[in-house]
């Protein structure tokens, strides 16, 4: 066959080709002098060093990056790393909340303890690296979540999907059949099957309702990607509403003997702890005077006496033009006092006690709060004089409420109630180390740097003192006298801004959570037609999406809800009519899997 001399440039199209069994045989072309070619196995291909790449650029490199923040599996991951970076903060102690015990750790460990501090590790929470994760999980659920929105909201306005043109291929897959006579279209037992869809909760799509094969589109479970993005909203929702309170809250101890009155102003607290970002002005001008604390307990035949009830009698002002108000502080019920809450989180025993120095002055008087160590408030006191002349005085030991004696001559407590309450004190004089401008624990004398005055094994004994007694210390150092006994209660006050919007997020997270795990996202699809005899042949399909275990249940009730839609009361059909059906894949009446599923139907 010729070629035309004078091929048209405009229409290669239409360039006609040679022949194969032409005389001539077309010449490839000669590859470029840049081209390499491999002879193995006779296939030409160019080297891979070749091959021209395109340059993602600074803008391509930023969306890279983006869409590797943004994605799913990053956002577990940095969830993951996000617990494993808050490990450190159970190990080691941390600043914010006990600055001593940090301070001590470093001296313990001269060699690790610097190099611990330098990587933030006693500042775990706010640290720069596990910010940075905060941020960026925070950052990649918003990504996650806001392209997986705008895709949700384009399927809730979408129409159902089409009906697949062969139904049997569904994993399950049923048909039935309306005898002749009963009056039933094909066109109304679509809608029949639209009024039964919808009834169950899909959204439904009929479609040629007019045609020889009309047929229903259905679809449900749309709240189950609705539930997974409330999920992932309402984590974002925790995570913005703890960086709040984190920001924002405050959280503070103080000790108060029957008798005082805390204010809530900075030094009022024996200890506070502000968030980043407070400010004194976010303190409100509340008091609250602690009048009477009282302890219930159970005492049993074998002698063992155990707590009933604690609660504290208070007086509470929230503002200074308002008329005080009585409450009642007990433990797991807090008071909301000026937009805190105010917690009973211990109590114990402060005996009232007067110190005197070498020069006859009073050196120290007033309450001091002792710390239980048992069920039966034996406890700690420390005792510190620091105005006391010519050398500052400490005293260390034990307030026993009910003083009994053991076989060997040791006093110990016997009873929670004050029956017979006792101090028994150990004294030192020297230098305190009050004055260095270093913060000491209150509830701990360091006797170091002391001269004992007083313990077992010096010739003036131990100090015990019982109820208005008072003891004279040797070498004219001075006296102390125990005056009095009161109760004291600790507090915690809790300032949290974001807590309404944690439990809030909280409960729609599992709401949303619960949602996303139980409802299932299935299609179903009814299509009908009129066979030759004049039967209504009905055939139906179901898919589910991802793993769907009651999907068989949902095709028995829709078949049973079709059944007793059309064939209650009518005539059973004869099987001498033969088993046509639309699809013709499977007997009239059956309903089950189909064989591609590996099961019979």
């Amino acid at each position: 066959m010729n070629t035309p001399s004078n091929p048209s440039p405009e229409n290669n199209e239409n360039q006609l080709k040679p022949e194969p069994d032409s005389e001539k045989t077309p010449t490839p072309p000669a590859p470029d002098a840049g081209t390499k070619t491999a002879a193995a196995g006779g296939k030409g291909k160019k080297a891979a060093s070749d091959v021209a790449l395109p340059s993602l650029g600074l803008l391509g490199t930023l969306r890279w990056a983006w869409t590797q923040l943004t994605s799913m599996r990053t956002a577990l991951f940095l969830l993951l790393l996000l617990a494993v970076a808050a490990v450190p903060g159970s190990l080691f102690p941390q600043r914010p909340a006990n600055p001593a015990a940090v301070t001590q750790y470093i001296q313990d460990n001269p060699g690790s303890g610097p190099w611990l501090d330098r990587f933030q590790l006693f500042d775990v929470y706010s640290s720069v690296w596990f910010s940075a994760i905060y941020l960026l999980l925070f950052i990649s659920l918003i990504g996650c979540v806001i392209p997986r929105a705008k895709v949700h909201w384009r399927a809730l306005r979408s129409k159902p999907p089409r009906t697949p043109t062969k139904l049997s291929r569904l994993p399950e897959y049923g048909t039935l059949a309306v005898p002749a006579g009963t009056g039933l279209t094909a066109s109304q037992a679509a809608r029949d099957a639209e009024a039964i869809l919808r009834k169950r909760g899909y959204r439904v799509e009929a479609r040629d309702l007019d045609g020889d094969r009309p047929s229903v589109g259905a679809e449900r479970g749309f709240l189950k990607e609705t539930g997974n993005l409330v999920f992932h909203v309402s984590l974002i929702g925790v995570l913005a509403s703890v960086a709040v309170g984190g920001l924002l809250g405050y959280n503070g101890q103080r000790v108060v003997v029957e008798g005082d009155t805390f204010v809530n102003t900075l030094v009022g607290y024996d200890t506070f702890t502000p968030g980043t970002n407070f400010t004194e002005s976010q303190l409100s001008p509340y008091s609250l005077t602690l009048d009477e604390f009282e302890v219930t307990f159970d005492r049993q035949p074998n002698g063992n006496v155990q707590p009933l009830d604690f609660h504290a009698d208070v007086t509470v002002q929230e503002d200074p033009d308002e008329e005080p108000r009585k409450e009642t502080l007990k433990v797991n019920e807090p008071l909301n006092i000026g937009g805190t809450k105010v917690y009973l989180v211990g109590n114990g025993y402060a005996p009232v006690v007067t110190v005197r120095d070498g020069e006859g002055e009073i050196a120290y008087q007033g309450p001091v709060v002792g710390v239980p160590t048992d069920g039966v408030y034996t406890s700690l006191m420390v005792i510190k004089a620091p105005d006391a002349k010519p050398d500052q005085l400490g005293f260390v030991g034990f307030f026993l409420p009910t003083a009994m004696l053991d076989s060997q001559g040791v006093s110990f407590s016997g009873d929670p109630d004050p029956v017979n309450p006792q101090l028994n004190l150990n004294s030192y004089y020297g230098d305190l180390g009050l004055d260095d401008g270093v913060p000491t624990n209150v509830f701990v004398l360091d006797t170091e740097d002391l001269t004992p005055l007083n313990n077992r094994d010096l010739d003036s004994g131990g100090i015990v003192l019982g109820m208005n007694q008072t003891y004279d210390l040797p070498e004219g150092k001075g006296s102390i006298s125990f005056d009095g006994l009161l109760r004291y209660a600790a507090l915690d006050v809790h300032y949290d801004p974001a807590k309404t919007g944690v439990l809030i997020f909280s409960v729609l997270s599992l709401a949303g959570l619960s949602a996303s795990l139980f409802l299932a996202r299935r299609r179903v699809w009814v299509r009908t037609g009129t066979a030759e005899d004049g039967r209504i042949m009905v055939e139906y399909g179901l898919l589910a999406r991802g793993e769907d275990a009651r999907l068989e249940t949902e095709a028995e009730a829709l078949r049973n809800l079709l059944e007793k839609k059309w064939l209650a009361g009518a005539p059973a059909a004869n099987p001498a009519e033969g088993p046509d059906t639309l699809a013709d894949a499977s007997v009239a009446g059956s309903t089950g899997r189909t064989e591609e599923t590996g099961k019979d139907s």
